[in-house]
């Protein structure tokens, strides 16, 4: 089995990839552009792991092994050389991609896997331009990477059958649950699902149906308590398919059927107002600390987790 890995681009999400693999015993080059990022980054995945050391999910012991593991780089080339497996995690901007793939083919050694977490391109777009298409795949991991266990995994008819099936090892590996998509579809299956669900959720909301709470309430204390447990199609199955049938005919004519995003996004977006990294969006975030409430959010996925898994 692998035990180096390579992750490029140290940011929200790279940091937390970087995370998973030193945990599950892997030495780690993390990648960024300049030192200051990775300090950054190191900060985040410390901070991450003092949380699960609190929350008695891993020992301190763990937390200064997987620290050590990390090794912060802006040698590409380096940090390319010896992994076996390399995760792309830079920004969806599919020229600045085709780029890195082109270094990373020359610097890799020939049997590496070089995985993406794109959400956005297909694995036929990323490897357009690819040398080695046999080892390219997508690893799509949820964020934060570091807690959420999903991770997506899609091929490319390119795609070497022991490729694949050593991706699926590794990332079940790192305790992470891995999906193989039968099919390469736009948004995958999970940003699918959402999408749909906050089409939805915001047409609710245009309409004054409810506020934006009594909506996330809903969800949170309702369909997301069930979802935590029992998927949809088995909430068909539990609901009887005669039920749903039903429920879907009366409902289906009904739902919005949006072709963009909500006008209320749109709005929001052009003010700069952006959520939690502007301090605005939907909700005020003035009189609070988005780090505690990301916090008291990490907490909580962090209990679910350990619940899940009993």
């Amino acid at each position: 089995m692998a035990k180096q890995a390579a992750v490029i681009g140290s940011g929200v999400m790279g940091h937390g990839i970087a995370q998973e693999y030193a945990l599950a015993g892997y030495t780690v080059s993390l990648y960024d552009l300049t030192e200051e990022l990775l300090r950054k980054a190191k900060n985040s995945v410390e901070s991450s792991l003092s949380l699960l050391v609190r929350e008695q999910v891993i020992t301190e012991q763990a937390k200064r092994d997987a620290l050590e593991r990390i090794v912060l780089t802006t040698d590409l080339d380096a940090a390319a050389a010896e992994a076996d497996i390399i995760t792309e995690a830079i920004p969806e901007v599919i020229e600045l991609k085709w780029e890195l793939f082109a270094k990373l083919e020359q610097a890799a050694k020939p049997e590496a896997v070089i995985a993406s977490n794109t959400s956005t391109f297909s694995i036929a777009r990323l490897i357009e331009q690819a040398k080695t298409p046999h080892r390219f795949i997508i690893t799509h991991f949820f964020n934060p990477a570091q807690l959420v266990p999903l991770v997506e995994i899609v091929r490319h008819e390119k795609t070497a059958d022991e490729v694949v099936a050593a991706v699926m090892d590794i990332i079940a590996g790192l305790g992470k649950s891995p999906v193989l998509l039968k099919k390469d579809v736009p948004g995958f299956i999970a940003n699918r699902l959402q999408a749909a669900l906050m089409r939805e959720a915001f047409s609710l909301l245009k309409d004054g149906v409810a506020d934006a709470r009594e909506i996330d309430t809903v969800m949170k204390d309702g369909i997301g308590f069930r979802w935590a447990f029992v998927g949809p199609i088995e909430t068909a199955d539990f609901g009887g398919l005669d039920t749903w049938k039903r429920v879907i005919d009366n409902m289906a004519p009904v739902l919005d059927d949006s072709q963009k995003a909500p006008a209320l996004i749109e709005e929001l977006v052009a003010k700069g107002e952006l959520g939690t990294k502007t301090g605005s969006g939907i909700y005020s975030y003035a009189e609070t600390s988005v780090e505690a409430i990301l916090k008291e959010r990490d907490e909580q996925f962090i209990r679910l987790a350990k619940m899940k898994r009993r």
